[in-house]
C-alpha cells in the first residue's frame, strides 16, 4: 500500500475513533501532501507525487516537531510540549526507523575507509555516498558531525 493511502486509512480510523490530536495530526500531513501534490502538477517539472516525495516531506516536518519540542522543553511549556510530541510520535511512525548512534558511526567509519578519505575536504564526498546508499535510515544532521569527528582524527 502507498504511503498516502496508508495515512489516509489511519485517518479514517482516527475519525472513528474520535481521538482528536490524531485527527488534526493527520489533516496537517494530508494538506500538506495535497500541497506537494499541486506543486508538483504544476511549474516545469511535472511529476506524480510518489513515496520518496511524501517520505521528504514528513522528514522535513519531523525536523521542524524536533525543533519546536526543544523549545518548549528550554521555556518549560508542557502544555505544547505535549502536542508537538504527539505529532512527532505519529509523523515518525510512517518514516523507515533511523539508525542509533553507534550504527550511524560504524557506518560512516565504514564508508570513510572504503572511499579513502582523510580529511574534511572528503567529507562532501563521504556525505553523498552515505545519502545514496543509507538516504531513509539515517539522521544526516547526526552523520555530518559523526564524519566530521571521524576525520578530524
Amino acid at each position: 500500500m502507498a504511503l498516502k493511502e496508508t495515512i489516509e486509512t489511519e485517518y479514517k480510523n482516527a475519525l472513528k475513533s474520535k481521538d482528536k490530536s490524531k485527527i488534526s495530526t493527520y489533516r496537517l500531513i494530508l494538506s500538506s501532501i495535497k500541497d506537494l501534490d499541486i506543486s508538483n502538477r504544476s511549474g516545469p517539472n511535472k511529476k506524480e507525487t510518489d513515496d520518496d516525495d511524501i517520505k521528504k516531506l514528513l522528514k522535513k516536518m519531523v525536523k521542524q516537531r524536533a525543533e519546536s519540542i526543544d523549545i518548549y522543553k528550554k521555556n518549560n511549556r508542557t502544555d505544547l510540549l505535549e502536542i508537538e510530541q504527539n505529532e512527532y510520535d505519529i509523523l515518525t511512525g510512517f518514516l523507515p526507523k533511523q539508525l542509533g548512534e553507534e550504527e550511524t558511526k560504524k557506518i560512516c567509519a565504514e564508508l570513510i575507509s572504503k572511499l579513502g578519505a582523510n580529511s574534511v575536504k572528503d567529507m562532501g564526498k563521504v556525505m553523498g555516498e552515505l545519502k545514496k546508499l543509507h538516504s531513509d535510515e539515517i539522521d544526516f544532521a547526526k552523520a555530518g558531525s559523526l564524519i566530521k569527528e571521524l576525520l578530524n582524527k
